[in-house]
C-alpha cells in the first residue's frame, strides 16, 4: 500500500489528537505521550509533533510505501523535505526518535 505522508508541528499534542481524531474519523495508530501521534488511513499517513514554537507549520511531506527499501529524505526545489519509507521503517524510527508508542 502507498500512502501520502504529511507531518506538522502542533502547539498542544492532547488537543491536537482530539481534533485530528475527529477530523480523520479514527484514533491514532501510534501515540508517544507528550511528543507524537500518527494516523494511518487508507490513503494518508498523518503525523503530528508537539513543537509549540513551530505550531501549524509543515515539518515534511512524503510517501509511506511498503515497496520502499530503507528510508530516504530529500529536499525539493522549494526546500520542502520529502521522506520515503515503509510502514516497518517508520514504526522503527518512531521508537528510535520518540520512544515506544501506545497504539491508539
Amino acid at each position: 500500500m502507498k500512502r501520502f505522508h504529511i507531518a506538522i508541528a502542533v502547539q498542544d499534542i492532547k488537543e491536537s489528537i482530539a481534533d485530528y481524531t475527529e477530523r480523520l474519523g479514527q484514533v491514532p495508530a501510534a501515540i508517544v505521550e507528550g511528543k507524537y501521534a500518527m494516523w494511518r488511513t487508507d490513503l494518508l499517513n498523518f503525523s503530528i509533533n508537539q513543537i509549540p514554537e513551530r505550531a501549524g507549520q509543515l515539518r515534511h511531506l512524503g510517501f509511506e510505501d511498503d515497496a520502499t527499501q530503507g528510508f530516504t529524505s530529500v529536499s525539493d526545489v522549494n526546500g520542502i523535505e520529502w521522506e520515503s519509507f515503509s510502514q516497518k521503517e517508520q514504526d522503527e524510527r518512531i521508537i528510535a526518535m520518540y520512544g515506544v508508542p501506545v497504539r491508539g
